[in-house]
């Protein structure tokens, strides 16, 4: 019987997406979009050795990608954290996947290289 560190071996990462979108705290600030990056790591509901090399059996990261962009494209919040909950949300309930990690990356602080936030959520199974 596997234990839960197995239920997730497969997975795929997606590193240092550039994305633009409208965030922070003050008004100015979201007034026109910035660039962020994106980090997703994505444990499909498929496992690698029953996907018979075929596409449509896992998770496109292309469309996860292109996804990605269009939906913080249409975002406006003030923090980052709020910003990869609904994307993680998002991705759980478009995708075939059971469990996504998201780093967003935001370049606001000129003597640090980034500020980062990390969320990981699961699907809902049930």
């Amino acid at each position: 019987m596997p234990n839960e560190s197995d239920a997730f071996l497969d997975k795929i990462h997606i590193e240092q997406l550039d994305v633009y979108t409208r965030v922070g705290v003050p008004e100015e600030e979201r007034a026109k979009p910035q660039r962020l990056t994106v980090n997703i790591s994505l444990w499909p509901y498929q496992q690698t050795s029953d996907l018979a090399d075929h596409i449509g059996r896992t998770v496109n990261y292309s469309a996860v990608a292109d996804e990605t962009k269009n939906f913080l494209r249409d975002q406006s919040v003030k923090l980052i954290e709020t910003l990869a909950e609904r994307l993680a949300n998002h991705l759980l309930k478009n995708f075939p996947i059971q469990k996504v990690t998201i780093e967003l990356r935001k370049f606001v602080l000129q003597d640090v290289k980034y500020v980062s936030v990390t969320v990981t959520r699961s699907a809902c199974v049930g």
